[in-house]
């Protein structure tokens, strides 16, 4: 417990120093808008990214502006600010960036864990030529940023965003939760009264009135309340993870599931509907597939042969970077794409009206 209090009592320090303008913040020359949460890992920013990306796009607004998404690139090789190319690897940029490069390639996606620097360069790419930290990279030219997405920047407080979107799993809130190392919390829950707009994430398929009132009690956001959205996940149909797939396998009736991601049991229950899942293999969040894990993963694969290979997109990142797969594994693997969604239309037009007055 005493680490428990230590620890908060650092992010306390922290926030205070920034709140007073005794720590220097700055704002980026064109709208901001933060992703981010107070947990580790494990509400979705992936896929609210994708879903904000999509609601941008289809705005009169920003219909056809040059939206970028900046992210840290969470256990990526690199260093320093990297563009993400769509043939890349998810081992130099991170396996989240490069999914949304992959669904998103007119979106400039880049990597800098600091955030200041990144935006600096998303919308002044001329300033990369002399940067020190971008000289190991050939960067291909890219058009300046008119709106950056900043994926998990909630605790980059150097940065000001325009806009903060927290996002709480509704699973796992903070208030049944405890500050690292004890629990999942890496910030202050009453640091989501800060934010502009709080989306409650992978909410069940149905959610009560009294369900959505109790859940924003239990947030504790006082009388200055942040406007809070409900969402919950769908999935799209398999795709496969090699160009050598073969559809038949998703007929299949038989199924392996492995994934490394912090929870699998939404997907589980998806894939449930539909396959009888034989076997499951669960590895860490952002695991990196080492040749023993392949191997594993063939042996299953042999001992039940009429079975497809399902995994999660952000796996599939990963996946790919791996260059011996066997060919047998890659006619057989299929990912779940993932998306993020409203309850109602009217519920994401609401949402999407909130969001274009913060960043007007």
């Amino acid at each position: 417990m005493i680490l428990n209090e230590l620890y908060g009592l650092a992010l306390r320090v922290r926030h205070k120093l920034y709140d007073k303008g005794w720590k220097k913040r700055t704002a980026a020359a064109v709208p901001t808008i933060c992703i981010g949460n107070v947990t580790a890992g494990g509400t979705g920013k992936t896929p609210h990214t994708e879903m904000l990306l999509r609601l941008l796009q289809e705005s009169e607004e920003w219909k056809g502006k040059q939206l970028a998404v900046l992210s840290r690139g969470y256990k990526r090789t690199s260093k320093g600010f990297q563009q993400v190319v769509a043939d890349g690897t998810a081992a130099f940029c991170g396996d989240e960036p490069m999914q949304v490069k992959r669904k998103f390639p007119g979106v400039v996606v880049a990597v800098d864990a600091d955030r200041v620097e990144g935006c600096g360069f998303l919308t002044n790419p001329e300033t990369l030529a002399g940067a020190k930290k971008a000289r190991r990279t050939q960067h291909p030219e890219f058009p300046a940023a008119d709106l950056i997405l900043l994926d998990d920047a909630m605790q980059h407080r150097r940065l000001t965003p325009t806009a903060t979107i927290a996002l709480v799993d509704y699973g796992r809130q903070p208030a049944d939760d405890r500050l690292l190392p004890y629990g999942r919390l890496r910030d202050l829950p009453e640091r989501l009264r800060t934010a502009d707009i709080i989306l409650v994430t992978k909410c069940p398929a149905y959610l009560s009135q009294q369900d959505r009132e109790e859940c924003i009690a239990r947030l504790g956001l006082g009388d200055a309340a942040p406007k809070v959205f409900f969402t919950t996940v769908t999935y799209d149909a398999p795709e496969g993870v090699f160009p050598e797939y073969d559809p038949r396998y998703i007929y299949s009736h038989r199924l392996i599931l492995f994934s490394g991601i912090a929870n699998d049991k939404p997907l589980r229950d998806y894939l449930s509907d539909t396959y009888k899942i034989v076997k499951r293999m669960v590895f860490p969040d952002h695991h990196r597939f080492s040749e023993a894990d392949i191997r594993r993963i063939s042996t299953l694969s042999s001992e039940n042969p009429t079975a497809a290979l399902a995994t999660t997109e952000k796996d599939a990142q990963r996946l790919r970077d791996y260059g011996e797969m066997p060919p047998g594994l890659r006619e057989r693997m299929f990912q779940v794409p993932i998306r993020a969604v409203f309850f109602s239309e009217q519920e994401r037009e609401e949402f999407r009206k909130a969001l274009l007055w913060l960043i007007k």
